[in-house]
């Protein structure tokens, strides 16, 4: 009995032994995310150039009213019309609600679960089956009424990965709809200084219409004394005609503008018909403030999106990797179940249940190893995104306030130009009065005087156009407040699903 007992002890180690070894290469055998990474870094503003391109000048941020420096209340009111009523604004309103509303949904997971339910069943049993009498082969009705829990572990942080995704994606779209406030606030000013543009243009071609009808006047009498003839007299009443044409084609883009600006509020072309003309004035000094670059990743809504862009899909990264992990759900049911309606409501109906349930993923055919890999060239894209966003916005300052310089620059010898250019027109007229010299003389100095006149306004529309765009370029006030706050989304999921957190915090995990 004894080598009998040896080889049964022997038999079991070997079994045990061999369980042993098939339980650890199922483990090995277990999906891993070994060798997905991402190297990807978000650019930091102190890594470009920028010293000489964007000087410190003691300058101020834009305020959240930065319109008010123009003087014109009726720009002031037509942004606030905008913001109240603008389908745009609702659009990105309904985003942000949309976001909200997903937060909500990844917050649920995280708490436990309860439902109650309740069936009542016709059925005939099987004859055959394992089903003893006297149910076999008899209908009975079963009334089942239950009460069941359950609640995920979580071991692993993914149901809390994608509430912290949900939480970044959700500041992403209100800062979104920040950036949709400040483009519509932007497009409304630069329109308006359009309409401005256009009847400063009227006025310098009514005036034009003024001199030429002067010039006719002097070519008819030039005619009676013999000095022109009915050529000179066509040309300037061509001349004429030209000048007039030209204020009718202003009158219909100052239209076509209103309508553009009711647009821009959200109302019907009519509504345009009532803007009245504006009254705009040269602005503040420009100046751009200090520590620019470092500050403007705050001070730029699309930037500040792009950097919850970034935050959102690195916690998805880690949901994606907490999925090759086992996933506990414990589960328990209490609850009444009986043939019939007369012992339902007994003690001996009464069912429960309780335990956990398991999922290991062990061989799916790489579709965790491709869902991370597909996380990760979202986290590649949403870095580049990020980067993008902050060279274009530096760029744009840059190139803003190069615009303006030139545009001062300009304005000086235009000025100058303008001066010598009504000088010599009104010389010509003088002259061509008295016979001392030829219509083509007087008709290009008025040509000339015409186009300093208008490059003087247009320089100056430039200037004011390059000022609202700079003023955009630089955020419209808008202030990102959590960047001040430093907590963490983990930390804003539990307190309050609104709030935000820094993307540099947690890239590191996601890799």
């Amino acid at each position: 009995m004894k080598p009998q007992t040896s080889e049964s002890s022997t038999g079991a180690r070997t079994l045990k032994l061999g369980v042993s070894a098939i339980a650890l290469a199922a483990l090995a055998a277990c999906a891993n995310y070994a060798g997905i990474h991402s190297d990807a870094q978000m650019a930091k503003p102190q890594q470009f150039e920028t010293a000489q391109s964007l000087p410190q000048e003691q300058g101020r941020w834009p305020s959240a009213d930065w319109v008010d420096q123009f003087g014109d209340a009726q720009l002031k009111a037509l942004i606030a019309e905008a913001l109240q009523g603008s389908p745009t604004i609702e659009q990105a309103k309904a985003r942000v609600a949309q976001a909200q509303a997903y937060s909500e949904t990844a917050k649920a997971n995280t708490l436990p679960r309860v439902d109650a339910s309740y069936t009542l069943t016709r059925q005939q049993f099987s004859s055959t089956a394992l089903i003893p009498p006297p149910y076999a082969g008899s209908w009975q009705t079963e009334n089942k009424g239950l009460l069941t829990a359950s609640y995920d572990l979580d071991l692993w942080g993914k149901n809390r990965e994608a509430l912290r995704a949900a939480v970044s994606q959700t500041a992403a779209s209100e800062a979104d709809e920040e950036m949709v406030k400040l483009t519509l606030d932007t497009s409304i000013a630069r329109t308006y200084n359009q309409l401005a543009r256009l009847y400063a243009l009227r006025d310098i071609a009514q005036e034009e219409v003024s001199r030429r009808e002067h010039i006719d006047s002097i070519t008819a009498g030039r005619i009676a004394t013999g000095l022109d003839t009915q050529v000179e007299r066509k040309t300037a009443q061509a001349n004429l005609a030209t000048s007039r044409s030209r204020v009718s084609a202003l009158d219909g883009s100052i239209l076509t503008t209103r309508y553009e600006l009711a647009a821009l509020l959200g109302k019907g072309p009519d509504r345009g018909l009532s803007i009245t003309r504006p009254t705009l004035g040269v602005g503040d000094e420009v100046r751009l403030p200090d520590n620019l670059p470092a500050d403007l990743v705050s001070r730029r809504p699309d930037i500040v999106a792009a950097r919850w862009r970034v935050d959102a899909i690195t916690h998805e990264v880690k949901e994606a990797k907490a999925e090759f992990y086992p996933d506990i759900n414990l589960s328990a049911a209490l609850g009444l179940d009986a043939f019939g309606f007369g012992r339902f409501l007994t003690a001996a109906s009464r069912t429960a249940s309780v335990g956990p349930a398991i999922h290991l993923p062990i061989f799916d055919g790489g579709e965790l190893r491709a869902q991370l890999k597909g996380r990760y060239a979202e986290f590649d894209y949403a870095v580049a995104a990020y980067d993008q966003t902050l060279i274009g916005a530096l760029s744009g300052v840059a190139t803003q306030l190069a615009q303006i310089r030139s545009n001062d620059a300009q304005l000086v010898d235009a000025q100058t130009a303008q001066q010598a250019a009504r000088d010599a027109d009104q010389l010509a007229i003088t002259q061509y009065k008295g016979g001392l010299t030829n219509q083509l003389t007087v008709l290009n100095a008025d040509v000339t005087a015409l186009n300093a006149d208008e490059a003087i306004a247009n320089l100056k529309m430039d200037r004011r156009d390059e000022q609202i765009a700079l003023a955009s370029d630089l955020g419209g006030g808008y202030v990102d407040a959590s960047a001040d706050t430093g907590h963490g989304a983990d930390v804003a999921a539990q307190a309050n699903p609104q709030a935000a957190t820094q993307a540099n915090s947690v890239i590191a995990a996601a890799r």
